[in-house]
Parts: structure tokens; C-alpha cells; sequence
């Protein structure tokens, strides 16, 4: 299981120039390095269109 990661600078600032700590602007997909539909349980950090190519790999199936 290799997951590539791209790496991203932290773009969402607060007004007073420092990195978020809480929110949508915290957290990226460590995959492609989007913001929105991260999923963050188990500490995946993978946006849902990741997850869903990198489930079958990472070991996760689909039941019926």
C-alpha cells in the first residue's frame, strides 16, 4: 500500500498571517491537497474522491 503524497504549502491563514488550527483551512488531503470532503476518521486525511480510489488498496470493501 503506497499512497503517494503531494506536498503542500498551508495556504489558509488567519488574518494575523499564522497557519489555522481548526476548520475546513486546517486540514488538506494529504493525496492532492484539497480542502473540502476531507475524511478524517481513523486518520486518513484523504478528500472522498481519494478515498474512493484508494479504499480497495488501503483495505476497506463495499457491502451490499
Amino acid at each position: 500500500m503506497v499512497i503517494k503524497i503531494k506536498q503542500r504549502n498551508a495556504t489558509w491563514r488567519n488574518k494575523d498571517g499564522k497557519p489555522r488550527t481548526f476548520g475546513k483551512g486546517a486540514r488538506s488531503c494529504k493525496r492532492c491537497g484539497r480542502y473540502s470532503g476531507i475524511i478524517h476518521q481513523y486518520d486518513l486525511n484523504l478528500c472522498r474522491q481519494c478515498f474512493r480510489e484508494q479504499a480497495p488498496k488501503i483495505g476497506f470493501r463495499k457491502y451490499d
